[in-house]
């Protein structure tokens, strides 16, 4: 496998924990981001959004969309599994994960905060508007794990929750996020950082 994706993308962090939790490997093919690599020609025939993560399969298939990357992953290689077996923690862990990755996430890429730059907004406002943003994401997802057994998002083993959780957690410190009031949220991304770095 080849994974098209840049090391700040909050959206191929999503797929490489993923990866990892699976003991795959895959080709790490990186698009700087910030150079408008994912804009050049040669990548945007792979994914005509211009957007990363893209992973190419063994028989030369492309995916794209990061949450579709994951199912996909989670189907054909289904040990461990990263959607719960119930049906209702299932959607919740999928609601939890588009939360973040639908919501949160891409108001606050690179792309969105590039156009605030273009409209004029200083720097220290594009900043305050990202660090908003993860705020307003990260209260409501601790709001719905509040009564949720842990160590991770939903149970004892990391979902598709856990997996976008922690690059958003990550985003949010790079933009000057206080996380420290996010108690729950913080006890998931280290039970993820924990498993993520055992042996399979």
């Amino acid at each position: 496998m080849k994974l098209h994706g840049y090391f700040r993308s909050a959206a191929a962090y999503r797929v490489r924990i993923a990866l990892n939790l699976k003991a795959l490997s895959a080709e790490h093919l990186p698009h700087h981001l910030r150079k408008g690599e994912q804009c050049a020609p040669a990548y945007l025939a792979i994914n005509p959004q211009g957007f990363v993560p893209a992973l190419e399969n063994d028989a030369g298939a492309i995916l794209t969309q990061s949450l579709a990357i994951v199912e996909w992953l989670d189907e054909t290689h289904p040990e461990p599994a990263l959607l719960p077996k119930d049906p209702l923690q299932r959607a919740k862990a999928r609601a939890f994960a588009m939360a973040l990755a639908c919501d949160t996430h891409p108001v606050q890429n690179l792309k969105v905060l590039n156009r605030l730059r273009q409209l004029g907004l200083p720097e220290e406002k594009v900043t305050e508007w990202a660090a908003w943003v993860n705020r307003e994401g990260l209260a409501a997802c601790e709001a719905l794990i509040a009564d949720e057994k842990g160590p991770f998002c939903f149970g004892a083993t990391p979902t598709i929750a856990d997996l976008c959780l922690v690059p958003q957690l990550a985003n949010a410190r790079r933009f000057g996020v206080d996380v420290s009031a996010f108690a729950r949220l913080l006890k998931a991304g280290h039970a993820v950082s924990i498993w993520n770095r055992t042996p399979a």
